[in-house]
């Protein structure tokens, strides 16, 4: 049916904005590719320690997020991960999890 691929970030206390600018300003070359659906931001819920965010992404299939995944776009998607100034906004690295759609309803 479709397959969501979903990363969660722990960004650090007071830097939200910096993070969701480098969402804003990233060059998204997701709708390149066969099988992508739709890409979201999703901002969860605040700690003393971070701010919850997760990326969820819906493709067709898992085999169409893998060849995402190989791809030249997503190489230049990622280009630029980690090189900013100062001290990046994520706390360690993000969290994959991806998912097979068994029931869908609208």
């Amino acid at each position: 049916m479709s397959y969501i691929a979903m990363n969660r970030f722990k960004i650090r206390p007071g830097r939200d904005a910096d993070f969701e600018d480098i969402w804003k300003t990233r060059e998204s070359h997701l709708n390149e590719l066969k099988g992508f659906r739709e890409f979201r931001l999703l901002k969860g819920p605040e700690s003393e320690e971070y701010h919850l965010y997760s990326s969820h992404v819906v493709w067709d299939s898992r085999e169409d997020f893998e060849a995402w995944t190989k791809s030249e776009q997503f190489r230049a998607s990622h280009r630029n991960v980690g090189k900013r100034e100062g001290e990046s906004p994520i706390l360690g690295h993000p969290q994959f999890e991806g998912f097979e759609t068994v029931l869908h309803e609208a």
